[in-house]
């Protein structure tokens, strides 16, 4: 049994959906299971963090989401291992490598879970991809309003992955084994500019896209309303140092799982729904 966290996300439910199509056991952990609309046989159960034990009777290998505030992680993954669990896959995040700025909130959250595990007894696999294609959700309400969007940094580079790609390489590390220990860095196949990610957003409607840049010093809550404030000059900060420098791009999506990383622009079509009116 694989027991999924952050099972209703986009990465959480591209990989439940891998797992029932590959006839294997998956536990989904969500905190509404009644709102959940995860495919059968899946099994769905709440998120209790509370009262974890539970929640992994039976599994022998745990796919972890870090979320903010996820205090009591080290407790979950205490919970895990006593009732049997013996690999973890950590959905981490790019940011943690070498050279990073340590301070920065989201490296702490996702380098503070890492010790964790590293600590747990547990086998790990960490997976750090870097910009998700989802990111580019942020920009629905714009594009379904109109044919601009107002956003900072028109030129910054990032190598957007899909998250069914992530899905992916998740499955078949917790599938195939031979990944404890493994860090596996993950991207896109190319680079792309926040403004050429909007065109091609705008090819996959049929419709012209154009990328209104903001200076970032006038970007607020309406362009940036999933962010916490607090976290959106560190956000602001992170952005401004991706203008004109490539992206890290790997191809370890295709190492791992035999097919090419997927391109923007096929991401674009694959969710073009989400940013009609």
């Amino acid at each position: 049994m694989i027991a999924v966290t952050g099972a209703t996300g986009n990465v959480g439910r591209a990989l439940v959906e891998r797992l029932v199509a590959a006839d294997r056991p998956v536990r989904a952990l969500t905190r509404d299971p009644q709102r959940a609309a995860l495919p059968e046989p899946a099994e769905v159960v709440r998120l209790r963090p509370d009262d974890p034990a539970a929640m992994f009777e039976g599994a022998t290998q745990l796919f972890l989401y870090v979320q903010a505030g996820g205090e009591r992680t080290a407790a979950l993954l205490r919970a895990a291992r006593d009732a049997g669990v013996r690999h973890v896959v950590l959905l981490s995040s790019a940011i943690i490598r070498e050279g990073a700025d340590e301070t920065h909130p989201i490296y702490v959250m996702h380098a503070t879970v890492e010790r964790q595990i590293r600590e747990s007894g547990l086998d790990w696999t960490f997976l750090r991809p870097g910009a998700f294609a989802t990111n580019a959700l942020q920009w629905a309400p714009q594009i379904r309003a109109g044919n601009t969007v107002r956003g900072v940094f028109a030129d910054a580079l990032s190598a957007p992955i899909h998250e069914d790609d992530i899905a992916a390489v998740a499955e078949r590390t917790l599938v195939d084994g031979g990944h404890e220990g493994a860090v596996h860095r993950l991207t896109g196949p190319e680079a792309t500019t926040n403004a050429d990610q909007v065109a091609a957003i705008g090819h996959a409607l049929g419709r012209s896209l154009t990328y209104a840049e903001v200076p970032p010093e006038e970007a607020g809550p309406e362009l940036f309303p999933h962010v916490p404030p607090h976290a959106l000059a560190g956000l602001l900060k992170t952005y401004a140092s991706t203008v004109g420098v490539p992206p890290e791009i790997t191809d370890t999506v295709e190492k791992i799982t035999g097919t090419q990383a997927r391109t923007f622009a096929r991401w674009a079509e694959d969710h073009a729904s989400a940013f009609r009116a």
